[in-house]
């Protein structure tokens, strides 16, 4: 994931340049490396999807460190190869990044997936898949 030019900075949820212009999900201009986006405008960083990466995205399913039930049935239907399992900047989510063929994102019992065209502000908290 850290390779190539798929990074931006973040302020808030929206992708910023590292001057802190708006970024945008569809134009690699915009764009940078991760080691360019360890500093800059705004108050963090993100990836840009698409290029064979995407993200599954699941929302308010830790209490802490603890999995809810239904979140364990929809991480054992995730299909390998599994990039990278993140906590999300909720604190509360995971983003599971997946290699995979861009399509359509689509929503389905509680969790989004992701893989073109779309902005992931990211944490870097690395979870593993258990």
């Amino acid at each position: 994931m850290r390779t190539g030019r798929r990074w931006t900075r973040a302020a808030g949820k929206r992708p910023i340049t590292l001057e802190g212009r708006p970024a945008s999900s569809t134009n690699p201009s915009t764009w940078a490396t991760y080691a360019e986006v360890q500093k800059g405008a705004g108050d963090g960083y993100g990836i840009m999807l698409g290029d064979g990466l995407g993200v599954y995205d699941l929302d308010h399913c830790l209490d802490g460190n603890q999995l809810a039930p239904w979140a364990r049935e929809a991480l054992d239907q995730i299909p390998e190869p599994v990039v990278f399992v993140e906590r999300s900047v909720s604190g509360t989510g995971l983003h599971v990044f997946v290699e995979a063929d861009e399509a359509p994102g689509t929503v389905s019992n509680g969790v989004e997936r992701y893989t073109r065209a779309r902005f992931v502000r990211v944490t870097g908290e690395r979870l593993t898949r258990q």
